[in-house]
């Protein structure tokens, strides 16, 4: 058991999307590339946000990740 990535991108789709899955009961981490870029006193060119969810969450939160995406 471990995290997977489900998604990367701008802030507001992200927060979007982790939105969406926390409705359904599941525990979303987001990792802020760019507050942990500029903490570190250096920039990113990376993704800004990128969230994941626990590997057994997988099958209950994947409807909710492809409606997600087929809307944006």
């Amino acid at each position: 058991m471990g995290l997977i990535k489900i998604f990367s991108g701008s802030e507001i789709l992200a927060l979007a999307l982790k939105e969406k899955i926390e409705a359904i009961g599941i525990n979303v981490v987001a990792k802020d590339n760019i507050q942990s870029g500029r903490l570190a006193g250096f920039g990113t060119s990376d993704l800004a946000l990128e969230l994941f969810i626990q590997e057994v969450d997988f099958g209950k939160a994947n409807p909710v990740i492809e409606d997600f995406r087929m809307s944006i």
